[in-house]
This record gives structure tokens, sequence and C-alpha cells, in this order.
């Protein structure tokens, strides 16, 4: 990590100190969450209670600030699986307990040129492949570098070389659950303003060094594109889309010789209020041996493929999802801002010999009061071919300073 910085370090400069005022902000956060979990073939629910807390310091001078921020995660009720205690009768809630840094980064910004340096958590389009999997108690950070560089208005250059992954599973993280994952990690993005949406082309290079993590098989090389926009078609009435392409074969010391095909077509209707949309995403199957499907092991994957988590990793015959979703959002009911609800229907097949492997319906509602957002959200899955039935619900408080 000192190489980077001194690099960051030595090819920027930032006006004299003299002129320029010292700020301190804090950095504050906690959630409390209620997770319920009952799944076919387990003898007992999961039943977890855990209370996340963030707290920090960020001090900026000119052009250039740092920060540094803790994380820690407290299990007030632990009757689940947390992922790291050997074989439990309950299902997997992927949180454990946890104290560790979250972030301590450097950071270089002007108008068009931002550097930072340090542990980062680095968040590209809509986490499909590059997330900090916030919605768990313990996100994902990057001990990395990371340049984002706007050279003309419309046109930005998004590039990070990472030499860690900071994972979930926190510092008690252990085997194919490590607390962090060593390797070369290279992240780029191209993204350009176009009449119809930001066009982006991306490169992701995932070269993992650790055996234990599925002895190498999720080191990949991933291509493609992407395309995200709106047009207002009346003074209620908004269109967004999404049309993505991708193609991903094994690197570094994969021993899997593979190449596997994504893809996906999203469209949303907002009419001021009622909410419309679906889509169709693909993760393709190679050969049908596993780990040979397109994988995604740096997303944010619990926002796609359903709440319920069938699909964080795909199955060797990869994933066919088709989905719809409707919701209605207010800007207040009352003194409570942002009320929204929405449900989303899944139909899961596969890619490789098209089996249907199950239904999924997925429920949320929320609302904000204040600092704090409340939000209640119920996950129910029905396996055909793939897993099991598994019902999932949350109730959850937000609080940000």
């Amino acid at each position: 990590m000192r190489a980077p910085l001194l690099l960051l370090l030595a090819g920027v400069t930032s006006a004299p100190a003299a002129a320029q005022t010292l700020t301190l902000t804090p950095l504050a956060e906690a959630r409390l969450r209620y997770e319920q979990v009952s799944q076919t073939g387990l003898p007992e629910d999961a039943d977890a209670v855990t209370i996340r807390l963030r707290a920090g310091v960020q001090a900026a001078l000119g052009n250039w600030s740092a920060l540094a921020q803790a994380q820690g995660n407290l299990a007030v009720v632990s009757d689940y699986d947390d992922g790291l205690h050997g074989i439990s009768r309950r299902p997997l809630v992927a949180d454990p307990q946890n104290i560790a840094l979250y972030r301590a980064q450097l950071r270089y910004k002007t108008d068009h040129l931002a550097i930072a340096a340090g542990r980062q958590a680095i968040v590209l389009d809509d986490e499909r492949f590059i997330g900090s999997v916030n919605f768990r108690q313990n996100g994902q950070t990057f001990d990395a570098v990371r340049a984002e560089i706007s050279p003309i208005r419309g046109i930005k250059a998004d590039v990070s070389y990472a030499w860690d992954v900071r994972t979930v599973w926190g510092v008690d993280g252990n085997g194919a659950r490590p607390a962090s994952i060593g390797g070369n990690y290279v992240l780029a993005n191209l993204s350009a303003a176009t009449p119809i949406g930001t066009l982006t082309g991306f490169g992701y290079l995932v070269d993992e060094d650790q055996a234990t993590v599925q002895g190498y098989r999720l080191s990949s090389q991933t291509y493609g594109s992407r395309l995200a926009g709106s047009r207002r078609l009346a003074k209620a009435a908004k269109l967004a889309w999404q049309l993505s392409y991708a193609r991903q074969s094994g690197y570094g010391r994969n021993p899997n010789h593979y190449a596997a095909d994504y893809w996906l077509a999203d469209l949303k209707l907002d009419l001021n209020g009622p909410q419309l949309g679906g889509g169709y995403e693909l993760l393709g199957a190679g050969n049908g041996a596993a780990l040979t499907s397109f994988q995604t092991p740096l997303a944010t994957t619990f926002k796609f493929q359903g709440w319920a988590g069938k699909f964080l990793t795909t199955p060797p015959d990869g994933v066919r999802d088709l989905y719809v979703d409707a919701g209605y959002g207010w800007a207040a009911i009352g003194p409570i801002k942002a009320v929204a609800l929405q449900a989303v229907w899944h139909h899961f097949e596969s890619d490789r010999l098209v089996r249907h492997y199950g239904n999924e319906i997925d429920v949320v509602a929320s609302g904000k009061l204040g600092k704090t957002t409340a939000s209640i959200r119920y996950a129910s899955y029905t396996a055909d071919h793939f897993a099991t039935d598994t019902h999932k619900f949350w109730l959850q408080l937000d609080w940000m300073i």
C-alpha cells in the first residue's frame, strides 16, 4: 500500500495550506435488523437480531481529504448460522459478529480528476459486477488505488487497481469464507453521455491468490458494455431503460477453461406514483461444470435474482431471470417521507438445458422519519428443480448522521 500512496503524493499538489480551512466531518450510522429465515430441509428456523455501527471522521483541506471509519456488528440474538462455525441446524444469515477497520483512505479531487488510495468502498454502475454489499451488516471494501478522470463534459474514465478485497465475513473469516482475498484486481470503466443514455464500456480482471476460495475458480476476465438512460414521456410519466452485454472467461490461475455470456434488458415506467417495470437477465452457462457459468464474485448480489439468495453463486447451468415489478411511491404521508411499496415476481430457469428452477416473490415497504429509515421486507422462493423452498422476513431501522 505504501508505493501507491507515495505515487499519489508525488503526482499531485495542492494549494498552500495557509489559504485553506481544515474541515472535520463526523461519519456515523447505525442499523438495527431482525432477520428470520425458514428453509425446507433444515430442522430449525434462523432468528437474527443484529446491530451494525459505523463511526469515523473525514478531514478535508482544499483539494485533499482523508477519512477513517470503523465498523462493528453485534449479534443480540444469534440463533442462526453465521457461515463461520461449522455445520448448523439453522439457515445461513451472512452477518457474523465483527469489529474492524471499514475504510481508511486519502483522496485528492479537482473538477476533472479524483484519486483515492487506501481501503475504500467501490461502487460501479448498478453494482451488478462491482459493489459494496451494503445490505449485509459487514460491507465489502477494497484496498486499492482508484482514479476517476473527466477530461471533458460527458466523458469519464474510472480505473481501479486493488490488491485485497475485505469480505462480508469479517475478521473471523476463514477457509472458503476468509476475512480478505488478496490478488490482483483491475476494474476499468469508460462512460460517455449520448442522446439515448450513458454508454459504458467495462473490463474487470479478477486474479485471486487464495486456493481456499474455490481453488482460484472465481478468477475471471469480463468485458462488456451497458446503456442506461431515461426520458420523460409526459409531465407525469418517465420511462427508464437498461441494456447490457458481457463476455466472461477464465483468468489468472483459474484451472477452468470456459466462456459465458451475460445479457440484461430492463424497462421501468414511473407515473409519478405508480411504477411498473420488468426485465430479463441471463447469466450464461459454460460447459455445465461447476464455476464455468458467468460469475459475479465482487457484485452486490442481494440486488439481483431475488432476495432469498438462491443464486448468489451462479449454478453450473447458468440462470435466466424473467421478472416483473410494480410499486407505488409517495413523497410524504404526514411526517413520513419517501414512502414506497414494491413487489417483484421472478421466474428462474437454467440457461443450459432450460429447466425451471423455481419462482420467487419479493415485497418491501419503506419510509423515512427524520434521519431514520424504516423498512419491512419479505422474500418467498418456491423451488422446482433447484435448491429448496425458502422464506425470509426482515424488519430494519437505518439511521445516519
